[in-house]
């Protein structure tokens, strides 16, 4: 397995991010320009879709490792250019299905799974190719700290959601699986360190 490691929150470099274990790792990193969020991790997430495109290409099945789920749009865009066409599998302790319009804290980080889904926040989202997941094709696992525009959006959506202890091989989506796992997913007492902790986590 290939670690591909990219020590970045959204664009800005993490000097001191290293994986936790020896191997076959790569370090993902890019030459940002002198510009708006969106288009600095524009570049940095074609870094990413190329990298793993190449490996998936290669027959190799590679694992990102970043500092914000928003890498996930460079993960998936790499697979769709290898000629994936991934569900996905998304535990995490928030929803991400926040829109630039009515996140009230306007974090960026908050809003991938709905960007998989077709959200396009800016012009620059687009320069990755990245074609929509169908709704009914995406799995929310845990997503237990909903703004109430999330839970509204969720309530009216194909996406699916299940607790951590509640998933079975019947909830999976069919096709070939882009799983994304936040470890705020789990119960912050073990896990110290995060950046939006989030009670109540499974063990």
């Amino acid at each position: 397995m290939t670690i591909l490691w990219v020590p970045y929150h959204l664009d800005e470099y993490l000097p001191d991010f290293r994986p936790p274990w020896r191997g076959h790792t790569e370090r993902v990193i890019a030459r940002l320009p002198d510009a708006d969020v969106w288009s600095r991790m524009a570049v940095l997430h074609e870094a990413v879709a190329e990298r793993v495109a190449d490996h998936v290409r290669a027959g190799r099945c590679p694992t990102v490792l970043s500092g914000d789920c928003m890498v996930a749009l460079g993960t998936a865009a790499g697979l769709q250019r290898a000629g994936v066409d991934p569900s996905a599998v998304w535990f995490d302790a928030h929803g991400d299905v926040q829109t630039m319009e009515t996140s009230a804290s306007g974090y960026a980080g908050g809003i991938p799974l709905r960007v998989l889904a077709g959200y396009r926040p800016d012009p620059a989202t687009d320069g990755l190719g990245l074609r929509r997941i169908p709704e009914g094709r995406l799995l929310l696992v845990d997503g237990r700290d909903l703004d109430p525009p999330e839970a509204e959006y969720l309530r009216g959506s194909a996406v699916r959601q299940r607790a951590v202890a509640d998933v079975g091989p019947e909830d999976l989506p069919d096709g070939p699986l882009l799983l994304h796992v936040d470890l705020d997913v789990i119960d912050p007492d073990e896990v110290p360190g995060m950046l939006f902790p989030t009670p109540g986590g499974p063990s």
